[in-house]
């Protein structure tokens, strides 16, 4: 007996799914208490699919409606839907996939694709092969609606499908598939490419077996008259660039040209999808080859996808950039904090090592969608500016002159944005032409056009370097002055662009810039007044990168007074829950390190508080742990941040933070941080201890047959961050303790030894373990010096680059006491230690005379002639240094 509906119980969900179209938010909440109630009914489901399939009187958005209801409920109950109920769905669905309705078939489509998601492609076996046998159909809707779930089905479960779960489906699919290339409806045509695009990065084996009939069947479609098989044709081939390059390589010269249209598509989406294929090709070894006869049709079509398209420009009203709108918040993206990593400073660069500027995003247009036209042509320049450098001004520069000078401002704008594109990869050429560019760019930051004013501020950044390197008064100064007209702009998005070129000219000036500090103070101040909510976010940012770049220097009466009342009235704003806290607590933390004592009048309040916002949280995370059905889990960011600004504090006040470690349960809490689940608490914790180790020791040393021990347990190079900060803090305790060190040597030393025999160990974390291993040599050269042979080599290397400065002296004093103990074990390595003891620059007069008596007593000990067979291995430059500085 079919299943057949009850007229009153129709009725009832008919004028459900009519109210649930109202837009009054009380109906809705009514119409989602209903729904739940109904849930209740096992049968509920087999009248959403009757209306969905059967009830052809009711209008379309009803019936598609009363079907995405019942996916919903496949997805949270179907594991309990009775299985008659279940079989009456699915049976419908498969005869009515050829719903003469689109929007029908589209639905019942999905619907199927939800219950084989559900681990239904195993138990519907009929599914596959019905639906691929529905594809030979005479009737068009009958095609349509099942390569339409056929494509649904691919793209959620393509590994499934190329399993042996299902005994390998593909083998029949894939070939079938490829005839439908053919078909006249572009709509089937699209549907066919489409599945076969959903396996090609997975490089399923049954299109790796027909893969010369998937390109020939391909290039056979190029000229396609539908724009949507024209960019599934583009997306194939941008995904066989990353996957199967050796079948395209013979046919590479057609691509490109194929490509070099497709990106001048009149239809956007399609011209997106080909200008990927620049993008992926980038990234091949064979890019230059195959473009570099190319670049002069390829640089004019990427700059002219570089302007705003009619569409953004519409979407970019100036009246919705008004400072005086206060934002939407869902336009505010969620920040994450990047916990605090201890870092050692290098040979000739002045910044941290490995940190990746995230200022490279062409991010000038982040209100429009995500990305378009216009980000991947300005990416794929980017790209390419870094592949072929000098080679690519040839065909751009005659462009870019043309559009920098334009009268239309949205062809001027675009110059802007192409010029910022190609800074990093051409910068070596440009700087003959920066002279001039420069004051035109500063220029434009007054421009009448707030679009233009935002990228002036964007492409300047991208030259930030430069304009340091140059005499001051030449650029660095009216770029400063002008920026900071700008970030006070009336526009909103002008001050975010030129906040954050700010922020990046900061880092690039650091101390250039204390001349200017009042007056850097005064605008960034002011700006606090006028900004709305997202921009402040940004405004934190570019005063903690002030604080940063001009460290000390800040810590002066009249800009303490400038700078702080305003900062400490936000903290008194913000509550604890609030997730703004986090930008502010960053920007205070650079701003406390920065002020050092300048900081303490401001100290206590923020003290106190980050220790309370530790320790709700680790209440928070005890009362869910205990009962996870009643409590919500906490935000442990909130923890992280706050261990970060005490850190910052440590660092910056000294010993004057002794008094408040004194006051409060801050050693009780750091121990819980230690050993929290998650990585980045543990990482957090160990920086604050190395940092309080540091400025208050007395308070640390109590707690140190307990801390140990947990440090030991987190040298697991898994975690690097965490690792190489416990590394770090065993070595700051280790100074502060002296021999009292000894009975804790054994438990992390064979963990250092390993990572720093490691392969693949980063650079900072093989650095910080070399300084470890030499401060506990220094303090217990007894005990860590019999293992000298086993780490001394790769010890060497990894400190040869780093600065001197005090980490680098005690791990080389404690190097020079291992080998007093234990000369043997440096013997056959001896030629790595002249080469770490010639990286110094100027060694401490105690440090030198160590070096002097064991590079002497080595050349003594072996005897002229062997020390002159030995020195002639030495490059000439490491003999150099040692004969000048050292006698030998």
């Amino acid at each position: 007996m079919e299943w057949q509906p009850d007229e009153q119980g129709l009725q009832q969900v008919l004028n459900l799914l009519k109210d649930s179209q109202s837009p009054n938010t009380a109906t809705q909440r009514a119409v989602q208490q209903k729904l739940e109630q109904l849930n209740q009914f096992p049968d509920f489901n087999n009248y959403l699919i009757f209306v969905l399939t059967r009830l052809k009187t009711e209008d379309e958005p009803t019936r598609s409606l009363s079907g995405l209801i019942l996916k919903n409920n496949v997805k949270v109950h179907y594991q309990n839907f009775p299985p008659a109920v279940a079989h009456f769905i699915k049976q419908e669905c498969l005869n009515n996939i050829g719903d003469p309705s689109p929007l029908i078939r589209a639905t019942i489509g999905i619907l199927i694709t939800t219950i084989s998601t559900k681990g239904e492609l195993q138990t519907w076996p009929e599914l596959l092969p019905q639906l691929c046998n529905m594809l030979n159909s005479e009737d068009y809707n009958i095609c349509e609606g099942s390569f339409g779930a056929l494509q649904k089905i691919c793209e959620d479960s393509s590994e499934l499908l190329d399993s042996d779960a299902l005994n390998r489906p593909l083998n029949i699919m894939i070939p079938k598939f490829l005839q439908f290339f053919k078909h006249c409806s572009p709509k089937i045509r699209s549907h066919a490419i489409a599945c076969v695009n959903q396996f090609i990065i997975g490089r399923a084996q049954a299109l790796m077996d027909n893969i010369d009939t998937f390109i020939e069947s391909l290039f056979a479609l190029a000229a396609d008259e539908d724009s949507e098989v024209r960019k599934n044709v583009c997306r194939a081939l941008v995904m066989l660039l990353e996957v199967r390059v050796d079948r395209l390589i013979p046919h590479m010269r057609s691509i490109v040209e194929y490509m070099l249209q497709r990106s001048q598509d009149p239809d956007e989406n399609v011209a997106l999808e080909a200008c990927e294929f620049w993008l992926t090709l980038a990234e091949q070894p064979i890019c230059k080859d195959v473009l570099s006869g190319h670049l002069a049709q390829l640089v004019p079509v990427l700059v002219n996808g570089m302007k705003y398209s009619e569409i953004d420009i519409i979407l970019l009203k100036p009246g919705l950039g008004y400072e005086a709108v206060p934002d939407n918040e869902q336009d505010i993206k969620p920040r994450f904090h990047k916990s605090r990593t201890v870092t050692l400073r290098h040979e000739g660069n002045e910044g941290e090592e490995g940190e990746e500027s995230d200022e490279d995003d062409d991010d000038d247009d982040d209100s429009l969608s995500d990305w378009n036209l216009r980000k991947c042509s300005a990416a794929a320049l980017d790209v390419l500016a870094n592949v072929f450098r000098d080679e690519l001004l040839p065909p751009l520069l005659p462009v870019l002159k043309e559009l920098l000078f334009h009268p239309d401002w949205v062809v001027k704008e675009s110059g802007i944005l192409v010029l910022g594109a190609i800074a990093e990869g051409c910068m070596q050429d440009m700087v003959l032409y920066l002279p001039e560019l420069i004051p035109h760019l500063i220029q434009c930051l007054c421009d009448k056009k707030a679009l233009v004013r935002s990228i002036a501020c964007w492409t300047l950044s991208r030259y930030a370097h430069w304009v340091v390197s140059q005499p001051p008064d030449s650029y660095l100064k009216p770029l400063m002055t002008e920026l900071l007209k700008r970030i006070l702009d009336s526009n909103k998005r002008v001050q975010e662009a030129a906040c954050s070129a700010f922020a990046t000219l900061e880092e690039e000036a650091c101390t250039e810039l204390v001349p200017y500090l009042s007056f850097i103070l005064d605008t960034l101040v002011f700006a606090f007044s006028k900004y709305q909510h997202k921009n402040l976010l940004i405004l934190y940012d570019a005063i903690g990168t002030l604080a940063d770049s001009v460290g000390h220097h800040l810590n002066q009466p009249e800009y303490i007074q400038k700078l702080m009342p305003p900062l400490i009235q936000k903290w008194n704003e913000l509550k604890d829950e609030d997730k703004d806290l986090f930008p502010l607590l960053e920007c205070l933390s650079s701003v406390a390190t920065a002020l050092q004592s300048g900081f303490l009048p401001y100290c206590e309040p923020v003290y106190q508080r980050c220790v309370t916002l530790v320790q709700k949280n680790l209440a928070q995370a005890m009362m869910y742990n205990q009962h996870p059905d009643q409590y919500e889990a906490p935000d442990k960011d909130f923890m992280i941040v706050a261990l970060d600004l005490l850190s910052g504090l440590a660092e910056g006040l000294g010993a004057h933070v002794e008094q408040l470690v004194t006051r409060s349960n801050v050693m009780t809490l750091i121990f819980q941080c230690m050993q929290d689940t998650m990585p980045e608490v543990r990482q957090s914790s160990f920086a604050l201890l190395g940092d309080l180790t540091k400025a208050c020791f007395l308070h640390i040393k109590p707690c140190i047959a307990e801390f140990l021990p947990v440090l030991g347990l987190n040298l697991n190079p898994e975690f690097i961050s965490v690792c190489n900060n416990a590394t770090w803090a065993i070595g700051e305790i280790a100074i502060q303790m002296g021999t009292e060190m000894q009975p804790f040597v054994a438990l992390v030393l064979n963990k250092l030894v390993e990572i720093i025999n490691r392969q693949n160990t980063p650079k900072t974390l093989l650095e910080n373990t070399a300084i470890t291993i030499g401060r506990l040599g220094y303090v217990c050269p007894q005990e860590v010096a019999p293992m000298l042979p086993q780490f001394v080599r790769p010890w060497c290397t990894s400190l040869r680059n780093i600065r001197d400065n005090e980490e680098k002296d005690s791990a080389f004093r404690g190097i020079c006491v291992m080998i007093g103990v234990n000369p043997g074990g440096v013997v056959q390595d001896f030629i790595f230690f002249c080469d770490a003891v010639a990286s110094w620059v100027n060694p401490k007069d105690d440090l030198r005379d160590m070096f002097y008596k064991i590079l002497h007593g080595f050349k003594d000990q072996v005897g002229e002639d062997n020390w002159q067979q030995f020195s002639e291995q030495f490059p000439p430059l490491l003999k150099e240094r040692l004969s000048a500085c050292y006698g030998v």
